[in-house]
């Protein structure tokens, strides 16, 4: 104890080892630097980002091809519509007095996939405190039950209401911006569907887009996901009864995501 306390005074950091599995951008960035800046013992398990016919195989067998097809096409315009909104992001950034430049003192280990036995292998030699997740594939249950630590998701949308994908989206379409924001949540089997244990919620600028909410999202979310890890390093954690109606979202198919940004200007 009294090492870890004199650990502490001297680099101004809580001890603790925190595992952060990601498949990086510059979202994800702005939390591993902020926790970074608040733990001293910071780790990085970055997966290769999914493949576009893994996605739509996937998607497919659940909403159909047609849909699947629209989802994939929204999810190309809003890559490309990045290049437009980079004023608004810079703005966030100073905002929030975030970075989304990836710190290089931060070890990072590349792997396939948080799922494959390469993630497990480095976990168990990292004995992490504490798991958390940003913008990564979903762990399977088998490899999830194999974590002997909490496990945390950075999830950009306000839950039970908007679990899932582009909940910032969803919450103006539904004309429901005080549920604009943010959740940390424990993670289990189900989609978004573990223990909440803090949320923040944001009011969107007119000119922010389907490109930036997530940006909004995650730099003005940083403090409660420091409070998060915080209170699992030191075995505080208390999930929140949080009640109200709970639905999975996906990304809308071109077609809504256009008819809903020439008729309503949200784009």
């Amino acid at each position: 104890m009294a090492d870890a306390e004199n650990e502490t005074i001297t680099t101004g950091k809580q001890p603790g080892r925190v595992v952060i599995m990601t498949a990086g951008g510059e979202n994800p960035w702005v939390m591993i630097n902020a926790l970074a800046a608040r733990f001293d013992d910071i780790v990085v398990l970055e997966e290769q980002p999914e493949s576009k016919g893994l996605f739509l195989r996937r998607r497919a067998r659940k909403l159909g091809w047609p849909t699947a097809l629209g989802q994939l096409a929204t999810m190309v315009a809003s890559r490309f519509g990045k290049r437009f909104t980079r004023k608004r992001a810079q703005e966030i950034l100073r905002l929030y007095g975030v970075s989304a430049t990836p710190d290089p003192h931060v070890p990072v280990r590349q792997i396939v996939s948080v799922n494959d036995g390469e993630a497990a292998t480095h976990t168990r030699q990292l004995a992490p405190e504490v798991v958390f997740l940003i913008s990564c594939r979903m762990l399977k249950p088998a490899v999830l039950t194999q974590i002997p630590c909490p496990v945390i998701n950075f999830h950009a949308g306000i839950n039970p209401r908007y679990r899932g994908l582009m909940g910032g989206y969803w919450a103006r379409i539904n004309d429901d911006v005080g549920n604009f924001g943010a959740t940390l949540h424990l993670v289990d089997e189900g989609v978004d569907t573990g223990g909440i244990l803090y949320q923040s919620r944001q009011m969107p600028a007119r000119r922010d887009t389907m490109h930036t909410y997530p940006l909004l999202q995650t730099a003005a979310s940083t403090g409660i996901a420091i409070a998060a890890v915080g209170d699992a390093l030191e075995g505080q954690l208390r999930p929140l009864n949080v009640a109200g109606p709970s639905q999975q979202w996906y990304h809308p198919p071109i077609w809504t995501w256009l008819w809903n940004g020439i008729r309503r200007g949200i784009w």
